[in-house]
């Protein structure tokens, strides 16, 4: 009998590992990757932010860019080229939409002669 057991016993951690391997090891990475995206957002929107500041000229894209790449870098952060781009893009995006809100909304406030 006790051979029985610790064939079933076998069994079941067996078919728990594969339940393991085959659910949570997926999930992990994607966990994994999410988060891994969500930090290089992170960074890219800081480094975005800091580069909309620092260079401030018309026509400084190009500084504003390689500032950014070269920021990202010190962070460790490889991706590629056309990643980087995408996620550089959206974060002006955001920081230029935020802007006109902000001045659409200031602009649209009944300030009455005191």
């Amino acid at each position: 009998m006790s051979n029985i057991s610790y064939q079933i016993a076998t069994l079941v951690i067996s078919l728990i590992g594969v339940i393991l391997t085959g659910l949570v090891a997926p999930w992990l990475r994607t966990k994994l990757t999410n988060e891994k995206l969500t930090t290089i957002e992170m960074w890219v929107n800081i480094a975005v932010a800091a580069a909309e500041q620092i260079f401030k000229l018309p026509g400084s894209g190009t500084q504003k860019k390689m500032y950014v790449i070269e920021f990202l870098k010190t962070k460790g952060i490889n991706i590629t080229d056309r990643e980087l781009d995408a996620l550089i893009e959206a974060a002006v995006y955001e920081i230029n939409r935020a802007s006109e809100l902000l001045f659409e909304n200031l602009d649209n406030q009944d300030v009455e002669p005191g």
